[in-house]
C-alpha cells in the first residue's frame, strides 16, 4: 500500500507518517466484524486506544471478507493481529460448539431424517 490511509481523525498514539506506511492487512469474515467490533464498530475506538493502533474496514465486494487494515508502530500490530485472530478463533468456536450442541438436542429428540 503506497498511499496514506484516507481517515482524518489519526489517533495521538499513532505517529504520523512512520506509522501509516507499511500496515498489516488481516481478511476477516464480514459476519465476524459484528461480534469482534460491536454494532456498527462501536468497540472500534476502544480497540484502537487499548492496542494503540488505527483501524480501517475495508470491504471487499466480491466476497464476503471485510479488510482489515492496522496502522500502527510493528509491534502494537503484531499485537493487533495476535488479539484479533484469538478473537476471531474463540468465535469460531464458540459457534461450533453451538452447533454441536444443537446436534446432539436433535439426537436427544430422535428427529427422523426428514426433518433434519
Amino acid at each position: 500500500m503506497g498511499s496514506l490511509p484516507e481517515r482524518k481523525d489519526i489517533p495521538p498514539w499513532v505517529k504520523a507518517p512512520e506509522d501509516l506506511k507499511d500496515p498489516e492487512v488481516l481478511q476477516v469474515q464480514t459476519q465476524l466484524l459484528e461480534a469482534l467490533f460491536g454494532p456498527a464498530g462501536s468497540r472500534i475506538p476502544y480497540f484502537e486506544q487499548v492496542s494503540k493502533v488505527m483501524l480501517e474496514l475495508k470491504v471487499l465486494e466480491s466476497s464476503d471478507l471485510t479488510e482489515v487494515v492496522v496502522y500502527g508502530s510493528y509491534l502494537h500490530k503484531l499485537r493487533a493481529r495476535w488479539m484479533l485472530q484469538s478473537m476471531a478463533e474463540w468465535h469460531r468456536q464458540r459457534q461450533e460448539r453451538g452447533m454441536l450442541k444443537l446436534e446432539d438436542a436433535m439426537k436427544a429428540l430422535e428427529l427422523g431424517p426428514w426433518m433434519k
